[in-house]
């Protein structure tokens, strides 16, 4: 799975249009998001790259699931998509590994998602995602409590959890890391 800095330069590009095209400065984006101006202004200088819970909280702010935001630094992904050819983003701070297996797509409504979360890894996603969302996550590997609006679920291999939206927190059990698909079907 290949790291693409490119693609960071892109989303932090699309990150800062986003906010322009709201007519918000820095600091109204920081007091809507609860992030700090300064981290924003270096993510979006592609100075960082964003961790998957900032990211979370800026898709919350501009109502768009991550995968949505991540499709629209991508040109128009093709029918088939091989393997050496999906999108992945790592989350330097947990580790956390995603693969766009399947992208949105204009007239498609669902998404496939591979994520690798290493042993101890732990993210939150502390504000709701898009409103009718359906979410399909299915564990490959490993062990996996998901919290979802406070009540923990967890999962072994073969499990499957079906949910909507709402907040999330992932935690990776060990000893190994959790993998697992996650299929998202928008409204």
């Amino acid at each position: 799975m290949g790291i693409d800095t490119a693609a960071d330069e892109r989303l932090a590009r699309r990150l800062a249009e986003l906010r322009l095209q709201r007519g918000w400065t820095l600091e109204e984006l920081a007091c809507r998001a609860d992030v700090s101006r300064s981290t924003l202004s270096r993510v979006e200088r592609a100075e960082v790259s964003p961790t998957a819970a900032l990211l979370g909280r800026l898709c919350a702010v501009y109502g768009r699931t991550m995968s949505r935001l991540l499709a629209e630094v991508e040109s128009e992904p093709a029918r088939l998509v091989r393997a050496d050819e999906q999108r992945v983003w790592r989350d330097e701070a947990t580790g956390f590994v995603r693969r766009s297996v399947s992208p949105p797509h204009g007239s498609l409504r669902g998404e496939v998602i591979e994520g690798l979360l290493p042993a101890g890894a732990d993210i939150a996603y502390d504000r709701p995602c898009p409103p009718g969302l359906e979410h399909h996550l299915w564990l490959f590997e490993g062990a996996l409590e998901l919290t979802l609006d406070g009540e923990a679920q967890l999962l072994g291999p073969g499990d499957c959890l079906r949910y909507g939206s709402g907040t999330s927190r992932f935690r990776s059990l060990g000893p190994g890391c959790a993998r697992y698909a996650l299929l998202v079907v928008e409204p």
